[in-house]
């Protein structure tokens, strides 16, 4: 039997805390904030990128030299700005540490000198820009709204293995997997088999006493194939009973038995989409991202033409603003350049300006996971245009005809002028006809040459039953 779990800290039900905030008309200027939970953390690991400037309090050990020559060590507590030159968050730990040069004067620490900053809960930061442009601005806005918080948990299963998350508005936090080895049922005798999973239900009570907070728990769905999740919840109740754990079974009415297609984590697209979770998960930000994905798979399936991928054929859509939903994930918005983040931004108000919405998919859920695969951005469309491939296919049909007349212009041309100019003009309509114009293989600088195929295989959860 092996256990493996997360550390994760608890959080009470509370959003970032907007302290104080200045943002000139040439958007620079800073936000002062208070993280109160983990996923504050997320949302300052996208709103920081590499040159801001971020100041908080840090604790440094200083050393000290008497006057006898006696050397004593003591933590000093001091504020600190740092220019940011590396990021890394680790979102199922809740740490957000930075690195960078420090650019406030101090008598412990140089000017200029390298130091580490490990964001805290309760702590203020103050995060300093020469830009705020407005996904980062949303983003600000977002983390500050309690009503984008809404905790559920789910239990994915099958028989000997069980993942427990925590499924929050911006991230999906794996808490504990479960790994117990359950013998196969043998004619005649089943014993070994009902161990074994006995010993698997109990891995995973122990995990929901340890894992799951129910005061902040809206709903839990267990999910497996065929009747695992019913078996379970039965011997979950039971136990309870038994064992007189009268706090659990105050959260029987939570628990909600749901299909799945497997016990991998990966299934919980799934079972998000279904009619059961979508229900008790109405107005959560992580069933919508599911439910919007999902009919963007149909499209695909049923009406590609009004479903997009891919930058070069999304900008095409937006062109003839034809966008009535832009799906992007934040990974691709942290893109390192600029450069290409002000242009992803400028689509994305673009679409806003033409009547479209904007979703910003996060890559901690599964759906967000999906669409990152999926190039990061896609688009479903108000109705349907020809694909952008087959376009430019019709328009190398066009240099095609072109090319023909040509030919014939020139070959009649030759007959009547000489045949050296007929042949030369022959020759370009048979360049024509070869096919070469336009071709993939060419240099050309055509935007779709190098688009991503579209026949992108359509999960199993978006097909309709």
């Amino acid at each position: 039997v092996s256990t493996q779990s997360t550390g994760h800290r608890h959080h009470t039900d509370s959003k970032m805390r907007i302290l104080k905030r200045d943002i000139g008309k040439d958007r620079s200027g800073f936000i002062k904030m208070r993280p109160e939970e983990d996923e504050d953390f997320w949302h300052l690991y996208h709103l920081i990128r590499i040159g801001d400037h971020v100041k908080s309090t840090t604790v440094r050990r200083v050393q000290r030299e008497s006057a006898t020559g006696n050397v004593t060590s003591e933590r000093v507590k001091l504020t600190i700005e740092l220019e940011v030159d590396t990021i890394d968050f680790a979102p199922e730990a809740g740490t957000l540490r930075l690195k960078g040069r420090n650019r406030t004067e101090s008598q412990h620490i140089k000017l200029g000198a390298s130091h580490t900053l490990t964001l805290e809960l309760n702590r203020d930061v103050t995060l300093i820009k020469d830009e705020w442009d407005s996904v980062a601005l949303k983003r600000v806005r977002d983390s500050a709204d309690p009503a984008t918080t809404a905790d559920a948990a789910a239990i994915v299963m099958d028989e000997g293995i069980a993942s427990l998350c925590l499924l929050k508005a911006n991230m999906t936090i794996t808490v504990a997997k479960i790994e117990v080895s359950v013998p196969r049922k043998r004619r005649g005798s089943t014993s070994q088999h009902d161990k074994g999973i006995e010993r698997f239900f109990e891995q995973i009570l122990a995990a929901i006493e340890s894992k799951f907070r129910f005061d902040v728990i809206k709903v839990v769905l267990v999910a497996s194939p065929g009747f695992l999740r019913e078996t379970f919840l039965k011997w979950l109740w039971a136990t309870a009973i038994r064992l007189d754990k009268r706090t659990l079974l105050e959260q029987k009415p939570k628990f909600v038995a749901v299909h799945s297609s497997s016990g991998h984590k990966h299934a919980l697209t799934e079972v998000l989409s279904s009619p059961e979770a979508s229900a008790l998960l109405s107005n959560t930000k992580y069933a919508d991202e599911t439910k919007l994905l999902g009919r963007f798979f149909e499209l695909l399936r049923d009406d590609p033409n009004r479903a997009f991928y891919g930058q070069a054929h999304v900008r095409y859509a937006n062109k003839h603003k034809a966008i009535d939903a832009l799906l992007v994930t934040d990974e691709l918005l942290r893109v390192a350049s600029v450069a290409k983040r002000r242009d992803l931004i400028a689509l994305c108000e673009a679409v806003k300006r033409n009547g479209g919405a904007v979703h910003t998919f996060s890559v901690l859920h599964v759906s967000g996971e999906q669409l990152q695969q999926l190039t990061g951005i896609a688009a479903i469309l108000r109705y349907a245009l020809p694909d952008p491939d087959d376009e430019e296919h019709a328009e190398q049909v066009d240099a095609h005809s072109n090319g023909a007349s040509n030919g014939a212009n020139g070959t009649a041309n030759g007959d009547s002028n000489g045949h050296s100019n007929g042949n030369s003009n022959g020759n370009g309509r048979s360049l024509a006809a070869s096919g070469h114009v336009g071709d993939d293989d060419s240099d050309s600088d055509e935007p779709f040459v190098s688009m991503p195929s579209r026949t992108f295989p359509v999960p199993s959860w978006a097909v309709a039953q």
